[in-house]
């Protein structure tokens, strides 16, 4: 045996070889995922004195459930700790699952929306025991979806981000950050949410293009006025000031003065600043501090006064006749108030500009002046950036660090702080006399009257931040921590490189003294349908993979999802996509099937090379190469093409050409077929093993009936096949016979071709004679009849045409089965074409002005041209010369 796997107990399968008919996923995959989690395979040993071998998963939120980019990561994360499991490493791929503030709190006052209540009529405390509950009764439903696609996660393991260990890290690194001034509260611009009621950071942001209006207005009047240009015109009730250009000749005798604001009883003043751009507009612009994070700069350099002109549902605040109006009413109500003044000097409608929204619920995200907690970022943001710089932290693929370093380089301080009830509460207390105390996990919390705890909660992505290493046990050292700390790999989407990856590199540098939480990032693309276009909830396109599952089987999915993954490209899949990969598992079942019918085996060595015909020696060989070359590709992330190999190693080289030649073999019997049937179920042996991680249920299936064994799952992941024990140490190699069935290859598939162009059914049989003298295809000739339904030339053999493939020539009567007349004239047709063809590129290429100009590509594309008007050139020649005379 290839492994040291031990012998299996009863396990529901049957070590008889005969496999049903037909591989039914339905009936096979949940029991066999239950059997993998109660024996424990999944589960890592603190204790083991394996290397360890570490993912952590991105936590899914509790509100979530699978989608295809959940599949889609999930399946290569699998891949790689199956594959790591199998070669011997303890390999822990830990799963938990996110809180979600935002999304989380809103499905819970959903529910009280329904019963007529808002939070703040039940209070806080009873808010947040509602929100407990909905998460133990709906919360979660992903878990068992990710059971459903075969996570192999290590569920004693689980964790939650407001579990007890997990509040505890979030508590510890607030103080710490606090207590090494790197937490602090201050009033700055925010991103609000009128409709989430709370302040959200940047990257929770989306912008996109919406019809807007631009409002030209004149401030002031005669020579005192100045015209500026808005497309929020209700924030002119919060502005402080017009800010021009120092050097702006226009407004030099404005510089100092004061000038009416429209609308309200206020004068403001002109002030100069250099970050006005007096080429753009009019070179004026309106400030309003409290409402613009631009407009809040110039205001802190002035020292200008900050109005807060609405309040957290975006209603206007300010006193006079437009208070209480929503802010897009008051928008409307200022312009005819202004209109009616002649202060609107012009409109412009529909304006496309740029629009921030809520990444949660999609309203209008309003700048907005408020007392928020922040992260000081810029020295952890630069310890993220040298841990990549400096290569103890490797990005893949290596074109994706300019994203990384766009953002950790360029980073702003993080708004912590939300305005919710559901999450880990800010550990700041305020005393009755001003007092401020950050409270760490073992100490106490302030007593007495007037203490009171800072209202908010953290951003989620906090909490998330820590999730590297608060899953092991930090801020306690424990034996997971000092086991598996640092994880090996981050595999994520791209998309997530600023909302996740940058914070997780900050705080495990911060908080693990300097050490990064990961050695390398693996970067993936996003799932698109297979026209390109991304999927969403919104747009009729997108698709539940549990309806792929339950049509075609998890292995189909993962499959699909694991030949599309380019690093760092976007993946597209169809429908199709994952019909062909359920035809590639009915495939591998029916080739086992086959085998095992005839034989194939894993007990005892394999035989000595001088034992093994050819086409054995030949697929041991191919097999070695695809071993060595899936290693390479998967310690290189490069999933799609290493399942493409092994797509086209399984069904094209052992499959269609391997088992084909080996059928006459086997219904021969005798000692060939008892070695073949060794060296057969030696390949399928090792490569159901190179499958299993990508494809585990068939592959679990099918190897466990082959081989008598338990599972798998902690099978020994395949090495080089060595014959005889004198191997080099990439295996056994044998290029002789490799060049010899090449041979057979080409023989066999330009009859093929010369079959199908005369208009021969595949199964139709043809007389035929062999001259196979001075080839290497003699030994092959009972299997080269057998796969080209060629039967021996009898008396009244009469050649109507001959086929040469090399030194080879085949003979075939004809008689009956075409019309020559006809095939002579359509291949006539044929050969004028491709002659057509090679003039033209002939005559381009010949043409030294057209070399001149055409760009290099176009000039290799003509040459590819003409390579194959040569080719068919001489195939069509070879296709006449071997029809009979007419």
């Amino acid at each position: 045996m290839t492994d040291n796997t031990h012998p299996r107990p009863d396990s529901g399968q049957h070590s008889d070889p005969h496999l049903p008919t037909q591989y039914t996923p339905a009936e096979v995959e949940g029991p066999l995922y239950e059997r993998w989690v109660e024996r424990g395979y999944f589960e890592a040993d603190t204790k083991s004195d394996k290397p360890p071998y570490t993912i952590v998963i991105p936590p899914p939120n509790v509100t979530g459930t699978l989608h295809l980019g959940h599949a889609f990561q999930h399946t290569l994360m699998d891949a790689l700790t199956r594959r790591k499991r199998m070669q011997g490493y303890e390999a822990l791929w830990l799963p938990g699952m996110d809180h979600a503030g935002i999304a989380t709190q809103n499905k819970v006052e959903q529910q009280l929306a329904e019963e007529g209540k808002s939070r703040h009529d039940v209070g806080r405390e009873e808010f947040v025991a509602r929100t407990w509950r909905w998460k133990e009764e709906y919360g979660g439903r992903i878990l068992g979806q990710m059971r459903r696609l075969g996570d192999g996660v290590d569920w004693s393991r689980e964790r939650f981000t407001m579990d007890e260990g997990l509040s505890k890290a979030v508590q510890t690194i607030f103080k710490k950050l606090y207590d090494d001034e790197l937490i602090y509260r201050a009033e700055r611009i925010i991103n609000w949410c009128p409709r989430c009621m709370t302040a959200i950071s940047d990257i929770e942001v989306d912008y996109q293009d919406d019809d807007g209006e631009l409002v030209s207005l004149r401030y002031g009047d005669g020579e005192d006025s100045v015209v500026v240009a808005t497309t929020r015109v209700e924030t002119m009730l919060g502005d402080t000031a017009v800010a021009v250009h120092p050097d702006d000749a226009r407004y030099a005798h404005l510089i100092g003065r004061r000038i009416k604001l429209p609308l309200t009883d206020r004068s403001i003043p002109v002030v100069a600043d250099a970050h006005v751009d007096p080429e753009f507009g009019t070179g004026a612009v309106k400030v309003t501090p409290a409402h613009d994070p631009n407009d809040f700069a110039i205001g802190q350099r002035h020292g200008l006064e900050s109005l807060t002109i609405m309040d957290e549902r975006a209603v206007i605040t300010a006193p006079g006749p437009f208070e209480g109006l929503d802010r897009f009413e008051a928008r409307a109500a200022i312009v005819e108030a202004l209109r009616e003044q002649g202060r609107v000097v012009a409109e412009k409608r529909p304006y496309v500009h740029s629009v921030g929204h809520c990444s949660r619920c999609k309203t209008t995200v309003e700048p907005r002046l408020s007392l928020q907690w922040w992260v000081k970022v810029e020295p952890l943001a630069r310890a993220a950036g040298d841990a990549v710089r400096d290569g103890r932290v490797k990005i893949h693929p290596p074109e994706m660090e300019k994203r990384y370093f766009d953002w950790v380089d360029n980073m702003h301080d993080w708004c912590i702080s939300r305005q919710l009830w559901w999450g880990h509460r800010i550990p700041v207390w305020y005393g009755p006399n001003g007092e401020q105390i950050c409270v760490g996990p073992d100490e106490a919390e302030p007593t007495g009257e007037g203490w009171t705890q800072d209202a908010d909660v953290l951003d989620t992505w906090f909490s998330s931040a820590l999730w590297p290493f608060s899953t092991l046990g930090w801020p306690e050292q424990t034996p997971d921590l000092a086991k598996f700390y640092p994880t090996d790999v981050l595999l994520t989407g791209h998309d997530i490189i600023f909302f996740w990856v940058a914070r997780m590199m900050m705080f495990g540098l911060y908080a693990m003294e300097d050490v990064p939480p990961f050695h390398t990032i693996a970067l993936t693309g996003l799932v698109r349908d297979e026209f390109g276009k991304k999927m969403s909830k919104s747009n009729p396109n997108s698709v539940d993979p549990l309806t792929w599952m339950d049509a075609y089987g998890s292995d189909a999915v993962r499959f699909t999802l694991a030949r599309g993954a380019n690093p760092g490209a976007d993946v597209p899949i169809g429908e199709d996509w994952v019909q062909a990969s359920r035809n590639f598992a009915n495939k591998v079942w029916n080739a086992t099937r086959f085998a095992l019918m005839n034989g194939a085996t894993v007990e005892g060595p394999l035989p000595a090379p001088e034992e093994m015909s050819a086409t054995d020696r030949w697929v041991l060989s191919r097999l070695n190469t695809v071993v060595a070359e899936v290693d390479a590709l998967y310690d290189d992330y490069q999933f799609a093409k290493l399942s493409d190999a092994l797509y086209h190693f399984a069904w094209d080289e052992v499959f269609d050409w391997y088992v084909e030649l080996s059928k006459t073999t086997f219904l021969k019997g005798g000692d060939p077929a008892r070695v073949s049937s060794r060296v057969l179920g030696e390949v399928l042996d090792v490569t159901l093993r190179l499958l299993h991680p990508i494809v585990p249920f068939v592959t679990e299936t099918l190897w466990t009936t082959l081989t008598g064994k338990e599972t798998v799952v902690t099978a020994d992941w395949p090495k080089a096949v060595v014959v005889g024990g004198a191997d080099a140490p990439g295996g056994f190699r044998d290029a002789a016979a490799e060049a010899e069935i090449a041979e057979v290859q080409r023989l066999v598939t330009e009859v093929r071709r010369f079959r199908s162009d005369q208009g021969l059914q595949p199964g139709q049989k043809v007389p035929a004679e062999l001259s196979l003298a001075g080839t290497l295809l003699p030994p092959h000739e009972d299997a080269i009849r057998q796969l080209l339904r060629l039967q021996p030339a009898g008396d009244g053999f009469h050649a109507t045409a001959t086929l040469p493939v090399g030194a080879a020539r085949v003979a075939l009567d004809l008689s009956g089965t075409i019309d020559v007349a006809a095939e002579r004239k359509r291949l006539a047709k044929d050969l004028a074409a491709a002659e057509k063809e090679k003039q033209q590129a002939e005559r381009k290429l010949g043409n030294e002005a057209f070399l001149g100009k055409a760009p290099e590509k176009v000039v290799e594309g003509i040459r590819t041209r003409l390579a194959a008007a040569d080719e068919d050139i001489a195939r069509i020649t070879a296709q006449l010369a071997a029809l009979p005379a007419a």
